[in-house]
Protein backbone atom coordinates (compact mmCIF):
# COMPACT_ATOMS: atom_id res chain seq x y z
CA UNK A 1 0.00 0.00 0.00
CA UNK A 2 1.32 3.48 -0.93
CA UNK A 3 1.67 6.06 1.79
CA UNK A 4 0.60 9.65 1.10
CA UNK A 5 -2.06 12.22 1.65
CA UNK A 6 -5.60 11.79 0.44
CA UNK A 7 -7.37 14.44 -1.59
CA UNK A 8 -9.60 15.31 1.38
CA UNK A 9 -6.59 15.93 3.64
CA UNK A 10 -4.96 18.21 1.07
CA UNK A 11 -8.23 20.13 0.58
CA UNK A 12 -8.56 20.65 4.35
CA UNK A 13 -5.00 22.01 4.59
CA UNK A 14 -5.61 24.36 1.64
CA UNK A 15 -8.87 25.57 3.23
CA UNK A 16 -7.13 26.27 6.54
CA UNK A 17 -4.36 28.21 4.78
CA UNK A 18 -7.02 30.21 2.90
CA UNK A 19 -8.81 31.10 6.13
CA UNK A 20 -5.56 32.22 7.78
CA UNK A 21 -4.65 34.37 4.75
CA UNK A 22 -8.13 35.94 4.62
CA UNK A 23 -7.62 37.11 8.22
CA UNK A 24 -3.94 38.08 8.06
CA UNK A 25 -3.71 39.99 4.77
CA UNK A 26 -6.33 42.70 5.54
CA UNK A 27 -4.77 43.25 8.96
CA UNK A 28 -1.34 43.64 7.41
CA UNK A 29 -2.62 46.12 4.81
CA UNK A 30 -4.44 48.16 7.47
CA UNK A 31 -1.33 48.23 9.68
CA UNK A 32 0.82 49.40 6.75
CA UNK A 33 -1.65 52.19 5.87
CA UNK A 34 -1.82 53.32 9.49
CA UNK A 35 1.96 53.35 9.72
CA UNK A 36 2.28 55.47 6.58
CA UNK A 37 -0.38 57.92 7.78
CA UNK A 38 1.39 58.25 11.14
CA UNK A 39 4.71 58.91 9.41
CA UNK A 40 3.08 61.52 7.18
CA UNK A 41 1.53 63.29 10.16
CA UNK A 42 4.90 63.26 11.94
CA UNK A 43 6.40 65.00 8.90
CA UNK A 44 3.59 67.58 8.97
CA UNK A 45 4.24 68.25 12.65
CA UNK A 46 7.93 68.69 11.84
CA UNK A 47 7.03 71.27 9.17
CA UNK A 48 4.70 73.07 11.58
CA UNK A 49 7.33 73.25 14.33
CA UNK A 50 9.90 74.54 11.84
CA UNK A 51 7.46 77.23 10.65
CA UNK A 52 6.85 78.36 14.21
CA UNK A 53 10.58 78.56 14.96
CA UNK A 54 11.22 80.42 11.71
CA UNK A 55 8.50 82.97 12.50
CA UNK A 56 9.77 83.56 16.04
CA UNK A 57 13.44 83.85 15.13
CA UNK A 58 12.81 86.10 12.12
CA UNK A 59 9.99 88.18 13.67
CA UNK A 60 7.48 87.26 10.95
CA UNK A 61 3.77 87.99 11.20
CA UNK A 62 0.89 85.58 10.68
CA UNK A 63 0.34 86.40 7.00
CA UNK A 64 3.89 85.58 5.90
CA UNK A 65 4.67 82.31 4.15
CA UNK A 66 8.00 80.52 4.51
CA UNK A 67 9.46 78.62 1.58
CA UNK A 68 11.28 75.31 1.89
CA UNK A 69 14.68 77.02 1.72
CA UNK A 70 13.73 79.01 4.85
CA UNK A 71 13.10 75.80 6.78
CA UNK A 72 15.21 73.02 5.27
CA UNK A 73 19.02 72.96 5.22
CA UNK A 74 21.76 71.29 7.19
CA UNK A 75 21.99 74.34 9.48
CA UNK A 76 18.27 75.18 9.71
CA UNK A 77 15.23 73.71 11.45
CA UNK A 78 14.82 70.56 9.32
CA UNK A 79 18.02 68.85 8.16
CA UNK A 80 16.58 66.93 5.16
CA UNK A 81 13.38 67.29 3.15
CA UNK A 82 10.66 65.05 4.62
CA UNK A 83 9.03 62.77 2.04
CA UNK A 84 5.48 61.50 2.28
CA UNK A 85 5.57 57.69 2.54
CA UNK A 86 2.62 57.51 0.13
CA UNK A 87 4.20 59.80 -2.47
CA UNK A 88 2.16 62.89 -1.68
CA UNK A 89 3.40 66.47 -1.84
CA UNK A 90 3.55 68.70 1.22
CA UNK A 91 2.17 72.24 1.24
CA UNK A 92 3.71 74.49 3.88
CA UNK A 93 1.23 77.40 3.70
CA UNK A 94 1.35 80.68 5.59
CA UNK A 95 1.60 80.96 9.36
CA UNK A 96 -2.20 80.78 9.78
CA UNK A 97 -2.44 77.58 7.70
CA UNK A 98 -1.49 74.13 8.89
CA UNK A 99 0.88 72.17 6.65
CA UNK A 100 -0.95 69.61 4.51
CA UNK A 101 -0.29 66.62 2.30
CA UNK A 102 -1.76 66.36 -1.20
CA UNK A 103 -3.13 62.91 -0.35
CA UNK A 104 -4.91 64.24 2.74
CA UNK A 105 -8.47 65.27 3.33
CA UNK A 106 -10.04 68.34 4.91
CA UNK A 107 -9.72 69.12 8.61
CA UNK A 108 -13.37 68.19 9.13
CA UNK A 109 -12.88 64.63 7.90
CA UNK A 110 -12.79 61.63 10.18
CA UNK A 111 -9.46 60.33 11.37
CA UNK A 112 -8.89 57.49 8.92
CA UNK A 113 -5.67 55.89 7.73
CA UNK A 114 -5.52 58.43 4.89
CA UNK A 115 -6.13 61.52 7.03
CA UNK A 116 -2.92 63.45 6.35
CA UNK A 117 -3.80 66.88 7.67
CA UNK A 118 -1.98 68.16 10.72
CA UNK A 119 -4.40 68.27 13.60
CA UNK A 120 -3.32 69.94 16.79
Amino acid sequence: MKKGFTLVEIMIVVAIIGIILSIAVPSFIRARETSRATACQANLKQYDAAKQQWALENKKNATETPVESDLIASTLYIKATPLCPNGGDYTIGDMNTDPACSIGTSLGASNTAWHHILTK
